[in-house]
């Protein structure tokens, strides 16, 4: 039987549900400050920026069903008439630097800036781009079919959303005159997660209850997972886009979509969500601190094999752009295109980048030893 609508903001669990939630959260919090510190001390800081959120773009997209790799979208993201799946891809990336780069302008995340993104989200891709910028105007379901019938949930009434994207609005940034939200929906016993909660059970909160508010025709899951770095961002939990969850919970996309339904309804199971975002959180973490470490590791090698100036300007441009050719090795180094050329061969010479001989034209040189790092 499909559940019904939502309880709006703040959530509350059992205090035996409370425990284990903190002990995660305590842990997870730790290992993002050592990413962060390792991330503002690494010789490749800045490029990873981009193939990490460029691996999030992919793990995103492939929770609402396609097929493309990382490999693919390495490989092809700059076609110049890309299929509907690198699109969508490229679309998610776009809107994930257009949030943060509005972040860091300090604009906060709002119902505005939500609907900007999503206009972006939707440009040229599959779905319902009529309506892309604009809340829907008709009811919507989720479930495995195209019949209601079949729904396992059907969110709130469209005429309700407004409602309550301004309550997931104040949870987000507090009310304007700093007024609590109210709590007459929760237990006298529960533990209150409210605005002034953790960032990270924050960000669980917000990323779960902006789902079940399915506030897009299409679009609410990657908008959602793309809230999550923004709103980490907003809090200054990380600086820059270096920690996703995207990755995690496509892997265990059946449990994930479960655990958001279980926060749905008239009893919502929010301390079995936060206990597995935060766990997700906790493994993401140990991936990406790993991912950072080994490619320090993997930079500084091929740093001391390089022998000129040019060579290592290169080796670090390929951090960003593990598929390179000559033309844009050059304008990213800001080197000529024979100088680049040279740069590129003896890399390859020494081992560090491989590129196909038998091809005459707009080679692409490959750092496969970053990409063995970024898919592992």
């Amino acid at each position: 039987m499909a559940k019904h609508g939502l309880q709006k903001l703040p959530v509350g669990v059992s205090h035996a549900e409370a425990l284990p939630i903190m002990e995660v959260l305590a842990r997870v919090n730790n290992k993002i400050g050592r990413l962060e510190e390792k991330f503002n001390h690494s010789v490749v800081s800045e490029a990873l920026v981009q193939v990490l959120s460029l691996s999030e773009s992919v793990e995103s997209t492939r929770i609402e069903g396609t097929q493309v790799t990382f490999t693919d979208m390495v490989e092809r993201q700059h076609d110049q008439q890309p299929q509907w799946e690198i699109q969508e891809v490229s679309n998610y990336q776009k809107a994930l630097h257009q949030g943060y780069e509005k972040i860091l302008m300090g604009y906060p995340i709002t119902s505005r800036f939500v609907k900007e993104l999503h206009e972006t989200l939707m440009e040229g891709a599959r779905g319902s781009t009529q309506t892309s910028g604009n809340y829907r105007k008709v009811q919507n379901f989720i479930g495995p079919t195209k019949k209601m019938e079949d729904a396992t949930y059907i969110p709130i009434a469209a005429h309700n959303i407004d409602d309550y994207m301004e309550n997931l609005e104040y949870f987000i940034n507090h009310h304007p005159y700093n007024k609590p939200l109210p709590v007459d929906h929760l237990s006298t016993d529960d533990y209150v997660f409210d605005e002034d909660a953790d960032p990270l059970i924050k960000t669980a909160i917000i990323h779960a209850q902006f789902e079940s508010i399915h506030p897009f025709l299409d679009g609410n899951g990657r908008l959602g997972r793309i809230l999550i770095v923004l709103y980490l961002i907003q809090s200054n939990v990380i600086t820059s886009p270096i920690f996703f969850v995207s990755e995690e919970l496509e892997k265990e996309r059946p449990r994930y979509y479960d655990m958001l339904n279980g926060v749905r309804g008239d009893n919502p199971r929010w301390g079995d969500w936060l206990l597995f975002f935060l766990r997700a959180c906790d493994r993401m973490a140990d991936r990406i601190n790993a991912k950072l470490e080994a490619a320090e590791s993997l930079a500084k090698e091929g740093l001391a094999a390089c022998g000129t100036a040019s060579e290592k300007k290169i080796w670090l441009n390929t951090f960003s752009r593990p598929f390179i050719d000559v033309k844009t090795a050059a304008n990213k180094a800001g080197v000529a295109p024979n100088t680049a050329r040279n740069a590129l061969n003896a890399l390859v010479e020494k081992d560090r980048l491989f590129v196909d001989k038998d091809v005459k034209r707009n080679k692409k040189y490959r750092n496969y030893d970053l990409m063995r790092i970024l898919r592992d």
